[in-house]
């Protein structure tokens, strides 16, 4: 059974990159060298990885990182810290 990870790397500038592969291993180095100069990261680097989630379904993975993307900072600092009760608060709109 192959296996899809949802990752998130915190950049050297504070932001985050939300990425898929089924190799995290190889998708980690790669952002790590710099392989693909174009990338988001490579001019972040260095990164470090700070969450990943596994997943059997394929589909199933590319949802979760499509919807991480749309998160806010904070939402996914939660994810990070594992803070999962705050989720649902952080995605509520704010008014003043």
């Amino acid at each position: 059974m192959k296996i899809y990870y949802v990752y998130i790397l915190e950049c050297i500038d504070g932001t985050y990159y939300t990425g898929i592969t089924s190799d995290l291993d190889q998708r980690l180095m790669e952002h790590i060298s710099g392989k693909y100069t174009g990338s988001y990261t490579f001019n972040r680097r260095p990164v470090k990885l700070v969450f990943y989630s596994e997943f059997t379904d394929p589909g199933l993975a590319i949802s979760k990182e499509k919807q991480i993307k749309k998160w806010s900072k904070l939402k996914k600092q939660a994810l990070i810290s594992g803070d999962y009760e705050a989720l649902p608060n952080l995605a509520k709109k704010r008014f003043r």
